[in-house]
């Protein structure tokens, strides 16, 4: 391929990219178009199968190998009562990476790396690095609270060196990534690449609709708050309407306004409501939550098809990183990535390293 000359790292030589930048698995957006202009322009490219049936997750993977011949990776959820039928696909399918947003277990981090796929789960404290190195992952991606979703408390500078120097596996360094500086800083860190969720939703290779992203481009970071009254645990988004009217409920109000969304969206996605319940349930991760907060649980991902595949942004949530506030325009992956390479190697220049 054509472009900025490689920048090998540890990340680079353990998946076989050009670059050591990472297009993070974000539902209802990291799909196979996506994924694949990623992976074309050189970077890792993760495809979400979290909000997939096994019949898309296996489609959507066949139509990223006929996009692209570069290695790409899927998003798994761990603890999926079909997990192990996933990795079966990304096995017979032959794909390079699995990354978890949630640690697997020791058992399935073997049968994965037995099939010769590298492992890289997510996570945002030092011990959950620790244990997935002891149980034998490759590498380890780590999002400090400034990344958009389910995020922690603690900013990536202070967490990135934490886990570095804790574990002997590849770090991969997310949360508040957009530019080639920021590539630097994470590598003097001693991470071997970054992470990034907004910044590629934000390229014109995404499949968000147009206004949405614009509604993204017109945020300041003061625009992307954190709050729990959605599903109990820190989820960092765009505030809305909907977002304000969340924290502004009581109980009561809050589980009429739950069990109204949960209405539209058991009718649209054709679950029962023992199964909406099941799933809020299996959600919340040894957390007490209220019974609105269960239902909004089990309703998250069609809360985020709202906004990010409906353009419905008066309904939806718009999970996004503090970066979005330093955003303002629509790249295509490829011009992104060889932005990023060049700003890299400039910063490198000027610190007299390159």
């Amino acid at each position: 391929m054509t472009g900025p000359a490689p920048l090998p790292t540890a990340l680079t030589e353990l998946t076989g990219v050009r670059y050591p930048i990472v297009q993070t698995g974000m539902g209802w957006v990291a799909g196979p178009r996506l994924v694949s202009a990623a992976a074309n322009a050189g970077a890792l490219g993760i495809l979400a199968s979290a909000t997939m049936t096994v019949e898309q997750l296996r489609a959507a993977v066949r139509e990223v190998g006929s996009r692209t011949d570069a290695p790409f990776g899927v998003n798994l959820r761990a603890d999926a009562g079909d997990a192990g039928e996933r990795v079966r696909i990304l096995i017979d399918e032959g794909v390079r990476v699995a990354s978890f947003a949630l640690a697997p277990s020791k058992e399935l981090i073997a049968r994965l790396k037995d099939a010769g796929v590298v492992v890289i789960p997510s996570v945002g404290a030092r011990r959950h690095a620790e244990k997935v190195a002891a149980w034998g992952a490759d590498a380890v991606m780590v999002q400090g609270g400034e990344g958009g979703g389910h995020t922690g408390s603690v900013a990536t500078t202070v967490l990135l060196p934490q886990v570095v120097d804790a574990v002997g596996i590849p770090v991969v360094a997310a949360g508040g990534f957009h530019d080639g500086r920021g590539l630097v800083a994470a590598l003097a860190y001693g991470a071997a690449g970054i992470g990034m969720g907004t910044r590629f939703l934000l390229t014109s290779d995404s499949t968000v609709p147009a206004a949405v992203k614009a509604k993204y481009l017109a945020a300041t970071v003061q625009d992307v708050t954190v709050t729990d009254r959605l599903d109990g645990l820190p989820h960092r988004m765009l505030r809305t309407a909907m977002v304000d009217a969340l924290e502004r409920s009581g109980r009561a109000a809050a589980l009429l306004r739950a069990v109204r969304h949960a209405s539209a969206f058991r009718k649209e996605s054709g679950t029962s409501w023992p199964g909406l319940i099941r799933d809020g349930l299996a959600m919340k991760h040894g957390k007490e939550l209220t019974w609105s907060q269960v239902l909004l649980a089990a309703n998250t991902p069609m809360l985020l098809k709202a906004a990010l595949v409906e353009g419905r942004t008066d309904l939806g949530v718009m999970a996004s990183g503090q970066v979005a506030g330093l955003i303002g325009d629509l790249p295509s992956c490829a011009e992104l990535v060889e932005r990023i390479m060049a700003e890299a190697r400039a910063t490198l220049k000027a610190l007299g390293t390159d």
